[in-house]
């Protein structure tokens, strides 16, 4: 009794009826990636921009050195602590909290901005 009203309904709503019910597969993470859906929609360029922003004015760093490219240790003269305090100021500028799992990976400009643009809490 509900089919004929159903078809109806659907047909009125331009909805096919065959289609209906049906699921498409979910979209595994590295698609979204692929896709460029990860992030909360952020822009790589504005990312970055800001990430060297915020590199530029830290206080233990040169910022005529800080380039998109470099890396905290090696480029910037940055040891672990500084790394420590530079992600946490990254943290609060994306208003994202980095598990320090996360955050030890995050060597460079160029990881960080890796991983605030995969990170869809990230403002």
């Amino acid at each position: 009794m509900l089919g004929p009203l159903r078809s109806a309904v659907l047909r009125h709503l331009r909805i096919p009826a065959s289609g209906v019910g049906q699921v498409q597969s979910p979209i595994s993470f590295s698609q979204i990636i692929s896709r460029g859906f990860a992030g909360g929609f952020l822009d790589r360029d504005k990312v970055t921009e800001r990430v060297v922003y915020v590199t530029k004015h830290f206080d233990k760093v040169d910022p005529n050195k800080v380039l998109p490219t470099a890396t905290f240790d090696k480029d910037l003269g940055l040891d672990s602590l500084d790394v420590v305090e530079l992600v946490m100021a990254l943290e609060e500028e994306f208003g994202v909290e980095i598990p320090d799992a996360e955050a030890d990976k995050i060597s460079s400009i160029q990881d960080a901005v890796n991983y605030l643009m995969s990170n869809p809490l990230a403002k």
